[in-house]
């Protein structure tokens, strides 16, 4: 689905569920996935007893990508233009996680329309662990 200009306004938001229960074994997955094998992600005794957090918790990147769904999901496949952020809290195993996209404004572009919207990513808690900005293409 791609939207487009008709379809949305500034200030319309999306939001999504992205992960309810997240699981250790998505960790040790995405640490697979990305070679970052840092034993914080991945190991409860490094965790605990040597880093002093309560328990593992996930990759940075692993949350941003998660984040990415609700703006991917909604301007539709090739449309993201930029995306960017920063990660304002630790996601650990059993969390579950949603994301708002909010159309902060929409300009004209090169090839058209351009949506530029803030997205920030919540805990079960209500905890923002992931806070960015992101552009992308509409249809006219």
């Amino acid at each position: 689905m791609a939207l487009s200009t008709k379809d949305v306004t500034v200030g319309q938001t999306f939001e999504q569920l992205l992960v309810e229960d997240l699981k250790r074994t998505q960790l040790v997955q995405y640490a697979g996935a990305s070679g970052d094998y840092n034993p914080l992600h991945t190991d409860e005794v490094f965790a605990k007893e040597v880093a002093g957090y309560p328990t593992v918790f996930a990759h940075g990147m692993l949350t941003m990508g998660m984040t990415g769904r609700v703006l991917t999901d909604n301007l539709g496949d090739g449309r993201l233009l930029s995306y960017g952020g920063r990660f304002t809290s630790q996601v650990f195993p059993g969390d579950t996680l949603t994301a708002t996209a909010t159309i902060e404004s929409i300009e004209a572009g090169d090839d058209g329309p351009v949506a530029h919207l803030t997205v920030s990513t919540t805990n079960q808690d209500g905890v923002v662990v992931f806070s960015g900005q992101a552009t992308g293409r509409l249809d006219p």
